[in-house]
């Protein structure tokens, strides 16, 4: 019973909403997102062995309404007029078929969806360095230390999912969103 809970798939989503309810305006993000029918529960940032990252169009053909559905999400809201906010989700999956990878989630105010996925897309590649003893100055510029991570043999991959909005002129709750979508199967 205990295996059938780690997750065999995952595909990354984001969104944007935007209305006069907080709650709606998340709500509208979720659609955007594709996800909108799942109830969520959020999980922590490890990524299971052998988890196969999937597109978004074919991990929510696995989705039915009402499904319980684990994720690891960022979020961020505003009702601020043209505050920009940015939620992004980094991954870094280790060569090693059998060990696990990192999902980190980031929140930000003032940063644009580019920056906020490379940073998050950082925080997840440092997490999984550090748990497989890879050297390395945290001082060093991002680039520098991805090509120390992937150049050890020991990261396959990293990558990321970031959206960013302005809030709405109007100072509507504008929600922007970021999320790995775990498939059990």
């Amino acid at each position: 019973m205990l295996d059938t809970m780690v997750p065999k798939k995952v595909f990354l989503t984001k969104g944007v909403g935007v209305h006069k309810d907080k709650l709606a305006s998340f709500e509208l993000a979720l659609r955007s997102a594709g996800i909108e029918g799942c109830n969520l529960v959020y999980v922590s940032s490890i990524f299971p062995p052998e988890c196969k990252i999937i597109s978004k169009d074919e991990g929510l053909k696995y989705l039915k309404p009402g499904q319980i559905t684990f994720c690891v999400m960022a979020r961020s809201e505003t009702s601020e007029p043209n505050r920009l906010v940015s939620s992004a989700i980094g991954l870094a999956i280790p060569s090693e078929k059998n060990g696990y990878g990192y999902l980190s989630e980031h929140h930000a105010y003032g940063e644009k969806g580019e920056i906020a996925g490379e940073y998050a897309e950082d925080l997840a590649a440092t997490m999984l360095a550090t748990t497989l003893g890879i050297s390395f100055d945290p001082n060093q510029a991002w680039e520098e230390r991805e090509q120390i991570y992937k150049t050890s043999g020991n990261i396959f991959k990293t990558t990321n999912i970031s959206q960013s909005a302005e809030g709405d002129k109007n100072g509507l709750w504008t929600t922007t969103i970021a999320t790995a979508v775990f498939i059990l199967e």
